[in-house]
This record gives structure tokens, sequence and C-alpha cells, in this order.
């Protein structure tokens, strides 16, 4: 599956997207095993309240399941102004 970083979840981590073969079968487990990578992982998902997720464009939440899924984005909450 791709996973792709966006704003300071990019910035902490280095890298902007990157291709896994994972064993999780949540979003949560996936944050799991890139924590374990790691300390910028770590750093980048010490706080999962500061993060939201999409799986293939659509929001989600962090328990969710990763079956069939290709694409799994990683940014912070959006506000408006």
């Amino acid at each position: 599956m791709d996973v792709l970083y966006f704003a300071w979840v990019r910035e902490r981590i280095g890298i902007p997207r990157e291709t896994l073969d994972s064993s999780a079968t949540t979003v949560g487990e996936l944050v799991e095993e890139l924590k374990a990578r790691e300390e910028r992982y770590a750093a980048a998902f010490a706080d999962l309240s500061a993060l939201r997720v999409a799986l293939d464009q659509d929001l989600s939440d962090f328990d969710a399941s990763l079956e069939g899924v290709r694409e799994v984005a990683f940014f912070p909450p959006m506000t408006g102004g």
C-alpha cells in the first residue's frame, strides 16, 4: 500500500510518501508498525489526537480496517478561516 504524509507529519518523517508491505489489519496497527521503525516515525505519531487519516481519499478512523486499501494518508486537522 502507498502511505502518504502531509504537512508537519511529512517534515518529521522526512519523506512525502512510501510504499509498504504491512501485516497490519487496522490503521492503528499500521501506526504501531511505523512508530517501531525509528524515532522520526515515533515523533510523527506520538499524539494521534493531532492527526487525521484518509483511506483511499476518504476520511477514516484509526480503528478502521485496511482490507483492500491501496492508499493511506496521514495529515494534521485542517482549520477554516
